[in-house]
């Protein structure tokens, strides 16, 4: 299977090169230092100690170069998507299958605006990563889970070989028979995680341990599962108590990419995170209160300002 992650930062470069460690082709598409680091020296991943490096390294900033690939992973920022779309198009043949794990429940209409449906397969992803340096991306938790499976809920050949080479690979990964209550299922913990850690400056430890800041995180997650509900997706009535008991398992350090991206004076995926709740929400008919003072509370930095 000939694999392009569009996008080689913590999520593409992670996955990446499990997949290419069990047999896939893989190709990365990357820029700058990073780029330069892995052509020199490979890509390293650490992880709880260990440290493996895919020494033999396919990375380009070019996707033309790279020809038609099976299967086309999209892993940049929300902002870049449109971008990033019409880069790959060199890549995707009548059969290329492309499959996001980007944040959000509204990545896949994107790729279905551009590209027939057919192509599209879903996905989502857990784990916590970042790029220690050019070329290091290291894994700062235990929690690593890549899910995907087609959106009409049918096992597909590709969706079994994709699998088989993550499991070879040593990733954690499965398929799902309804990968829209897995996209959605994230989004409800990650808009809880990155609305309160972004808007206050905060990893999750003190916000869940003071009882306004828990009382906000767990009334933010049920914002969005009553819009999730609204929409037809089959989440439990009490999703956001079973979130709130995840929250308080994982580590006290543990932040959202869009805190490290204010704190970066990057741009936010505030847009597509909370605002993509008030959004969906007018849409159904459900009031959405708490994203919207999230969404407005961050307008000034959502382009990159620095706080």
């Amino acid at each position: 299977m000939k694999i392009a992650m569009m996008g080689s930062g913590g999520v593409g470069g992670y996955f990446g090169a499990g997949l290419a460690r069990g047999g896939a082709d893989v190709h990365f598409i990357a820029r700058g230092a990073h780029l330069k680091a892995m052509r020199a020296h490979g890509l390293a991943v650490e992880a709880q100690g260990n440290r493996q490096v895919l020494e033999e390294v396919q990375a380009t900033d070019d996707p033309a170069t790279i020809g038609i690939a099976d299967l086309v992973v999209i892993g940049v920022k929300l902002w870049d998507t449109a971008s990033a779309l019409e880069q790959i198009r060199p890549m995707v043949g009548p059969a290329t299958t492309l499959l996001s794990f980007q944040n959000g429940v509204t990545k896949d209409d994107m790729l279905r605006a551009t590209f027939p449906k057919a192509h599209v397969m879903g996905g989502v992803a857990y784990v916590a990563t970042t790029i220690a340096q050019p070329g290091v991306i290291a894994r700062t938790g235990p929690l690593e889970r890549l899910i995907f499976g087609e959106h009409d809920g049918a096992p597909s050949p590709r969706g079994e070989a994709l699998l088989a080479f993550a499991k070879k690979g040593g990733i954690n990964a499965e398929l799902s028979a309804d990968i829209r209550r897995e996209i959605w299922q994230k989004f409800v913990f990650l808009v809880g995680l990155s609305s309160t850690t972004t808007t206050m400056r905060s990893r999750i430890g003190p916000i869940r341990a003071n009882p306004q800041t828990r009382a906000f995180l767990l009334d933010i997650m049920r914002e969005v599962v009553v819009v999730g509900r609204a929409l037809g997706v089959a989440l439990p009535e009490d999703y956001a108590e079973q979130r709130l008991a995840f929250a308080d398992g994982v580590s006290p350090d543990m932040t959202s990419s869009m805190h490290h991206d204010l704190e970066r004076g990057n741009r936010l995926e505030v847009a597509w995170l909370a605002g993509a709740v008030v959004d969906l929400g007018a849409k159904a008919g459900v009031p959405t209160p708490l994203c919207r003072v999230v969404r407005d509370i961050m307008a000034l930095h959502a382009g990159g300002a620095k706080p």
